[in-house]
């Protein structure tokens, strides 16, 4: 059985480690994967009991700048165990083929562990395939001409390099990759469209006395998720304000996620003003968002990448406010209003979150009937295709300066 290691970082939500782990879900039936996870471990996330998980000292990031999930380690201190730790498992699990999730399109901060990681698959005597994991829309953050250049002449110079395949997660009749990296007829290695990652129901997984709850209620009912949390505070902080109006108009519960990352004195606020409102559900976080999305009438939520898929495998109602941060509100932009073109999805805007707006809004959503859609979904089980045809090939590694 061939082996595959996956380097997996998330800095500010979770989008990252979601995808990942769907994606090894459908690895797991004919590969031995080791997934190396560097972010902050979310509680109740599963992943198949197959796979090898290796933990390095978490990093987030914070305006920018990397921080250590301990606050009692220096980054310098953190950094060079993460280093070790990753080279050490590289070298004990000798995998066929490494993954690296987004590198080197983002995550050029990370660079200190990677590159040795990336050297050293040139060093050992078995061939390892290097592989890029990439999502639908990448470098869209702010930046001068200068600076996008530099940036981009540095992917295709590792790309050329070091990577013998870049796996898109998109549906090429939805998205291209030249659409936000146009130098792509520089990048001399494979570039394979998978189709979207989108998440399938967990497998096996208990539910808890809350999801049990949740999910058997028959009451109509609104889900509001937000990622991993650090940035949806505004959204749901709106939500529970309307909520006593909208128990006037419709009758609904609204179950609201608030995502595992969520500061604690933001979600402290969200109890508070929960607890006065007996058609709000407030809770961090349900390893079941899609069940509770397949029942919905209506879903209201950031537009992150894997939201987004949630909503259209799904096909829930829905209305999508682009994150308000600014690393991401440029991408959850760009994909929302490509999808509210075509009739999918409904985009909510910052000045939409006072009550009354937000309640007719919501109302004239749920007026709107389902539109459907023909994106492809089933980017997991074709990247697992698709490594198996990688690894059955010659080895064959591209060359660049």
């Amino acid at each position: 059985m061939k082996k595959i290691m996956i380097y997996c970082q998330y800095l500010a939500g979770m989008g990252h480690l979601v995808r990942s782990s769907e994606i090894i879900r459908s690895l797991v039936k004919d590969f031995k994967v080791c997934f190396v996870n560097g972010g902050q471990p979310v509680p109740q996330f599963e992943l198949p009991a197959e796979v090898e998980v290796i933990y390095l000292p978490g990093l987030w990031q914070d305006d920018r700048e990397l921080k250590p999930i301990d606050e009692s380690q220096s980054l310098e201190a953190v950094k060079a165990q993460r280093r070790h730790r990753l080279l050490e498992a590289f070298d004990q699990f000798e995998p066929d083929c490494l993954i690296t999730e987004c590198y080197p399109f983002s995550k050029v901060k990370l660079a200190f562990e990677l590159i040795p990681l990336l050297e050293r698959t040139q060093l050992t005597a078995r061939p390892t395939r290097v592989v890029c994991s990439l999502r639908d829309l990448i470098m869209t953050q702010p930046m001068s001409r200068d600076a996008w250049v530099k940036r981009s002449e540095k992917v295709c110079r590792l790309i050329n390099q070091y990577y013998d395949a870049v796996l898109f997660h998109a549906d090429a009749t939805f998205q291209k990759l030249e659409d936000c990296f146009p130098r792509v007829e520089d990048l001399k290695c494979d570039i394979i469209y998978t189709g979207y990652v989108a998440q399938s129901p967990p497998e096996q997984q208990s539910l808890t006395a809350e999801d049990i709850a949740g999910l058997s209620d028959k009451t109509p009912a609104i889900v509001a998720s937000v990622g991993g949390g650090r940035h949806g505070y505004s959204l749901l902080s709106a939500l529970v304000e309307a909520s006593p109006l909208l128990a006037h108009v419709l009758p609904h519960q609204i179950y609201a996620f608030a995502g595992p990352f969520m500061p604690e004195d933001d979600f402290a606020q969200l109890q508070r003003a929960a607890a006065a409102r007996p058609n709000v559900t407030l809770r961090r976080f349900t390893s079941r968002l899609i069940d509770y999305l397949q029942k919905a009438e209506l879903s209201v939520s950031l537009g992150g990448y894997n939201t987004t898929m949630n909503l259209l495998r799904t096909r829930v109602r829905s209305l999508v406010l682009p994150s308000l941060s600014k690393n991401q509100n440029t991408e959850q932009r760009i994909r929302a209003e490509k999808l509210a073109n075509l009739g999918v999805l409904s985009l909510l805007e910052p000045d939409d979150l006072g009550p009354e707006r937000l309640v007719h809004t919501i109302q004239t959503c749920l007026n709107k009937a389902p539109v459907m859609h023909q994106i492809n979904l089933q980017g997991a089980d074709n990247t697992a295709q698709h490594l198996q045809s990688i690894l059955t090939e010659p080895a064959l590694k591209a060359v660049g300066g």
